[in-house]
């Protein structure tokens, strides 16, 4: 038997995960990914054998690489408000360079009612929350449900994004405008949060 070339299969994952999460084009077909990708749609469904196979291999990429990501900032050993200014750059960031992996996320976990959070994405949550109570406690930050803190920091981060079109459209500007705004936002929520920096 042949060997596969991993390469190809790579270029076809990459290209799909462009098309899919940043230009969000959901419905785009194998056809569609195989001109992409410069490659026939046959090599296509050789490795993936569908469409929706290809989709869901992108999909859970995406959610590992976001928890990755996510993980490596919550349990890096540095000042809370260096962490916070961190998670911050970071989320923008990838969510400027993936502006439909949120949605992507969000849509997937409500079609399947099933979001799996294993023990240490729960300890890492867990430890985070403790280290906004105690900053809560210090007065560094104002005291409120640190679940309602939580909630509230990626609201401000996630929101802009989701909503992008009706951003861009209300506001009358182009992605380069938006993108400007979501790095400019970055400072903007940290000093929301942090008020006397």
């Amino acid at each position: 038997m042949a060997a596969r070339d991993t390469g190809t299969e790579q270029l076809i994952k990459d290209t799909a995960k462009r098309i899919f999460l940043s230009e969000g084009k959901l419905h785009a077909t194998t056809q569609d990914i195989a001109d992409a990708a410069g490659v026939n749609r046959t090599l296509v469904h050789y490795y993936f054998r569908s469409r929706d196979i290809l989709f869901d291999h992108v999909v859970a990429e995406a959610k590992h690489d976001l928890k990755t990501i996510l993980d490596s900032v919550l349990t890096d050993k540095i000042d809370f408000k260096q962490k916070v200014k961190k998670l911050i750059d970071v989320f923008i960031d990838e969510t400027i360079n993936f502006p439909f992996r949120e949605l992507f996320i969000i849509t997937e976990s409500n079609r399947s009612n099933d979001i799996p959070i294993d023990k240490a994405d729960h300890i890492h949550i867990k430890t985070f929350l403790g280290e906004v109570k105690l900053e809560m406690e210090k007065g560094t930050i104002k005291t409120i449900d640190v679940r309602q803190w939580m909630m509230n920091l990626f609201s401000l981060m996630a929101y802009p994004v989701l909503s992008a079109p009706l951003n861009k459209s209300f506001l009358k500007i182009n992605d380069a405008e938006f993108n400007k705004l979501m790095k400019q936002r970055k400072q903007i929520i940290f000093e929301m949060i942090f008020p006397d920096e």
